[in-house]
């Protein structure tokens, strides 16, 4: 179910929000995939929530409250990286 909310938003180009570690968070993702772990893993740049703006990975199954937003954003942030090899296994990206 997450993976398919998320694969819709990153096609979309829509800002989730969510709870990660207790803390809320707006982003706008990017990158689903695998990392070398194993672990489900999303790659966005954080609009609000716990630190700074940033890039920031998320494991899904950490994540709560997950939902798309009525915000869109327009494209790929400065720095990001299709074939980031921290996620060699890509499930959907922009």
């Amino acid at each position: 179910m997450s993976q398919h909310v998320i694969c819709s938003a990153i096609a979309d180009r829509q800002v989730l929000s969510f709870r990660y570690k207790g803390q809320f968070r707006t982003v706008e993702p990017h990158l689903l995939g695998y990392d070398s772990d194993g672990d489900l893993t999303l790659s966005a740049w954080q609009i609000s929530g716990q630190g700074r703006e940033g890039w920031r990975d998320f494991h899904v199954s950490k994540l709560s409250g997950l939902a798309t937003t009525e915000q869109t954003f327009s494209g790929p942030r400065v720095g990001y990286n299709p074939l980031d090899q921290t996620i060699p296994r890509v499930v959907c990206r922009l």
